[in-house]
């Protein structure tokens, strides 16, 4: 029986969904139950997406920016309209709760809306020439195709991140989502690519390829057709994707993992840090690559935040994430389940005590209890330096902000991090160069739910790109210097004379 939200959101009837020899069944994580079959498309399917966007691109890069922009801004308006089925769509197959699917339909709103606003600001320079009558500037012109790899965790908006900024730049994309999560892939795609064909956009500005790694996958990263590969996912792949892409000297904008960390000192408010600590570590079932991992907390108010700590996880509710009242969902899959069993089994064997949480409930799904465990002091504690993908918050005891800065900064990633503290000299400190090493540094708010205004991304690991906002379109455009000469004369740059 085909699901309601999938006949709202108009693909119900697409092709792809009509199952046989060779579909992969996607599931819904909280019954583990089959929800569609999905048709994946091979290497000839690939190929010709490519080709259909390599064509809307001749034609694209020539629209006026402004004139993209009002195609990404009929976009925008069409994701609004449809804001409720299509969150409603990402908590039934991905397992977020309801507000939160809806949130992130919004986020692909907000960069369309900010993308709408780019269009008239790609801005070059002026430059001053060292030569008489000779003038120096340069501009941005549209990059190519665009081979897009998202995540199951952010099924829509990580998309959006990348499509309406490649979009205003010139770009199309070709998009190849999570087989974990292809129904929200399908309904964005349908939805924003119609609204971008009913607003006189080329045909192949958007293309879906719903593919394998070893069919389509592979073909992506080594496509010379490609200039750049935006790829979000885990720190192995991004090793993988770097490697291809780097072969052909093609650009990769990584967007990988984090171990992410909150350092709270004596001086915070420790209302304000409980909350965040505990939407960034329970948010997701603990699958943003920005969940809050580890609490590097000051030994004079770490048992009275714990105690917090323990009494909210055991108040938050469990359950079908479509139900208003539920603040946790499941996991994705049992493997994710059995990954945070194990990381928890490490965690005992070298003296980690688990304060509360870490069960797998005896229900249908893929739901577990979010877990708190205390670490050791002074103790190496190796299984806290990888990112398990599940609701796990390790706490760690410091002396103070260097103790804290040197352990939130001595993993693998560099994604995001945050201090509470209501010291002006500690925040700044955690600011300065010889603060946080991540992309992302807070002062008073959590490490989870960045703004798109920002630009969005880490160091280390975790990749080094940047999507959304700032000044990360530039990604999406080739840089051009000119420079021009309106006199008679040729003069060569650093006074060289020749002849």
């Amino acid at each position: 029986m085909t699901h309601p939200l999938l006949k709202t959101l108009g693909i119900a009837d697409d092709p792809r969904l009509k199952g046989g020899p060779g579909a992969v069944e996607t599931i819904n994580p909280s019954t583990n139950e089959a929800i569609a079959g999905v048709i994946l498309d091979d290497a000839g399917a690939y190929d010709a997406a490519v080709e259909r966007a390599k064509a809307a691109f001749v034609k694209w890069r020539m629209t006026p920016a402004p004139k993209r922009g009002e195609v990404v801004r009929r976009i925008g308006l069409r994701l609004r309209e449809q804001i409720e089925p299509l969150g409603e769509l990402v908590s039934l197959e991905m397992g977020k709760i309801r507000a939160e699917g809806i949130g992130e339909v919004q986020e692909a709103v907000d960069i369309a809306d900010f993308a709408v606003g780019l269009s008239r600001q790609l801005y070059g320079l002026t430059i001053a020439s060292e030569r008489f009558e000779h003038r120096m500037m340069e501009q941005w012109h549209p990059l190519g195709p665009i081979g897009c790899i998202t995540a199951f965790n952010f099924p829509v908006a990580v998309w959006a991140w990348n499509a309406m900024l490649a979009a205003v730049c010139g770009d199309p994309v070709i998009w190849k989502p999570s087989l974990v999560t292809p129904l929200c892939a399908m309904a964005t795609h349908k939805l924003c690519n119609d609204a971008a064909l009913e607003a006189g956009a080329p045909e192949g500005l958007f293309e879906l390829v719903i593919g394998a790694d070893k069919e389509v996958g592979e073909r992506m990263l080594a496509d010379r057709r490609l200039p750049l590969i935006s790829a979000t996912g885990s720190c192995r792949m991004g090793k993988r994707v770097g490697e291809v892409v780097g072969a052909r000297l093609g650009r990769a904008l990584l967007e990988l993992g984090g171990n992410n960390a909150m350092i709270v000192m004596d001086d915070a408010d420790l209302e304000l840090a409980a909350r965040a600590i505990v939407f960034g570590a329970i948010g997701t079932c603990g699958q943003r690559c920005t969940t809050t991992r580890r609490l590097l907390a000051q030994d004079g108010i770490v048992d009275g935040l714990v105690d917090r700590l323990v009494r909210a996880y055991g108040s938050a509710t469990i359950g079908d994430p479509l139900d208003p009242k539920t603040l946790v969902g499941p996991l994705i899959n049992a493997q994710s389940v059995d990954a945070m069993m194990s990381a928890l089994d490490e965690a005992r064997s070298l003296g980690g005590e688990v304060l509360v949480g870490g069960d797998r409930l005896d229900r249908p799904g893929n739901f577990v209890t979010p877990a708190i465990v205390r670490v050791p002091r002074g103790k190496a504690f190796p299984v806290a330096q990888r990112e398990t993908f599940a609701p796990i918050l390790y706490v760690f005891t410091v002396a103070g902000l260097d103790e804290a800065i040197a352990l939130q900064n001595g993993v693998d990633q560099g994604l995001s991090s945050a201090v509470f503290t209501t010291s002006v000299l500690s925040a700044e400190r955690f600011l300065s160069p010889e603060g946080s090493d991540c992309g992302i540094a807070n002062v008073n708010i959590g490490t989870s739910g960045a703004e798109i205004g920002g630009a969005f991304g880490g160091e280390k690991e975790t990749g080094g790109g940047r999507e959304s906002g700032s000044d990360a379109w530039k990604a999406y455009m080739r840089r051009q210097t000119n420079t021009v000469n309106y006199g008679a004369d040729l003069p060569l740059a650093q006074g060289i004379v020749f002849g």
